[in-house]
């Protein structure tokens, strides 16, 4: 049986409706305002409270607390969610506190904020805090997001380095343990962006029973009962699927060395698509119409 909660991962940058990545002034004519029916919206939406739900937004990968937290704080509010609040744990002792668990364990909605997902694993492993966290997430009406590091993080396998430039030569991208809300799947940040393509296809091929996800920016994956993964937020998200692999030269060639790989499969996502992840199968969903445009339609400006 799959777990009761839900599992919202985001690929960063995702559409505050606030001056961090939003532009009134744009008139690009591709470019749509998706915040107020976006990625935030959804997990609103998804919990099981609603508009009345509390939500702790935890901030410990990021170098810039106060101000992330303010930010999110501001866009939660902005779609009149007022009960939101931040957790800024920034050492292992600060994740054993009774009064954070306590408030993690009231919580209907906790999201993790970008930054450096190694901070998430190496504070969070192994405590209470995650203890209890799990334990919501499987046996309560409970929802968990993360973007950015707090998407890489959610796995049980996580990129925590390598450049794109790099990716497949082998030992250039390095995978420790993530946060482990998600089995057997990898998932990568920023995606199309930042052209992290390699990276992914390297983490698959070192363990091809792992799918890989790759997150662009604004793109979400919403997860419900551990099995059905549906596409949210303007961006696209690359899945990348290494069962049937036929050749690599991975455990093969020296360190430094690049590395072959035949046989992968790559499937792309947008808005509203859905992947199955006990049957491997993708279901592409027709455009959804707002306002006389077509999601499907949106592209990235310059």
């Amino acid at each position: 049986m799959g777990p009761k909660g839900k599992l919202v991962i985001i690929g960063g940058a995702v559409d505050l409706g606030t001056s961090l990545n939003y532009n009134e002034n744009i008139s690009h004519p591709n470019y749509i305002k998706f915040f107020e029916r976006g990625i935030l919206s959804r997990i609103i939406n998804e919990s099981a409270q609603g508009l009345k739900s509390v939500v702790e937004v935890i901030t410990t990968a990021s170098q810039i607390p106060d101000i992330v937290g303010a930010e999110y704080i501001k866009s939660f509010k902005q779609l009149r969610l007022e009960n939101v609040h931040t957790l800024d744990i920034r050492s292992r002792e600060d994740a054993n506190r009774k009064d954070f668990i306590d408030r993690v364990s009231k919580a209907d909605v906790v999201m993790f904020t970008g930054g450096d997902q190694l901070r998430l694993s190496a504070i969070f492993g192994g405590t209470e805090f995650l203890k209890v966290l799990k334990s919501r997430y499987q046996d309560d009406s409970f929802l968990i997001a993360g973007t950015s590091a707090g998407a890489a993080a959610a796995s049980n396998n996580m990129i925590y380095r390598g450049s794109s430039s790099e990716a497949l030569i082998k030992g250039e991208v390095q995978i420790t343990a993530g946060l482990g809300f998600i089995n057997d799947v990898i998932v990568d940040t920023h995606f199309v962006q930042r052209g992290r393509i390699g990276r992914l296809l390297y983490a698959v091929a070192s363990n091809p029973g792992m799918l890989g996800i790759g997150l662009g920016e604004d793109a979400g994956l919403l997860l419900t009962e551990g099995n059905s993964m549906e596409a949210i937020g303007s961006g696209l998200t690359i899945l990348v699927d290494g069962r049937h692999i036929t050749q690599t030269s991975i455990y093969d060639v020296e360190i430094g060395a690049p590395v072959s790989i035949d046989n992968l499969t790559l499937h792309v996502m947008s808005i509203s698509d859905k992947y199955d992840l006990q049957k491997h199968k993708l279901i592409i969903s027709k455009a959804v119409k707002v306002e006389g445009e077509s999601y499907l339609n949106i592209k990235d400006y310059d």
